[in-house]
């Protein structure tokens, strides 16, 4: 519950951070977030269940532009850093496991003003 909580901390921190950037048609936090919570279970160290790799799916197909892309990995990275004990190498290995491709790493250091 608390992470839950949390999680919804850092929606709303995206949401308003990046409502200005928002265009429409523009993937939001808020899609980013509800797709991949289903990914905290495996995230943490348990077992992947299909719905994260359904939810990270629909977000790979949804970010077909390149500011699209830059804004799912700043939601991706700050919505991971309200999640205590994330496993970031079970991060990394989710386009694998989901069978997807993305073109950046899953990691606190990544720079998501240089996602293409």
């Amino acid at each position: 519950m608390a992470v839950m909580l949390k999680l919804a901390y850092v929606l709303l921190a995206c949401m308003v951070g990046f409502a200005p950037y928002v265009t429409e048609g523009a993937i939001s936090c808020g899609t980013v977030v509800s797709k991949m919570t289903p990914c905290i279970p495996y995230l943490t160290g348990g077992a992947l269940p299909p719905s994260c790799c359904a939810g990270f799916k629909y977000l790979v197909a949804a970010t077909k532009t390149t500011p699209d892309r830059q804004t799912a990995c700043n939601c991706l990275k700050s919505a991971a850093a309200g999640i205590p004990g994330i496993n970031y190498g079970n991060a990394a290995s989710l386009p694998g496991k989901c069978g997807v491709s993305v073109p950046y790493k899953f990691s606190p250091s990544t720079d998501c003003t240089k996602v293409q």
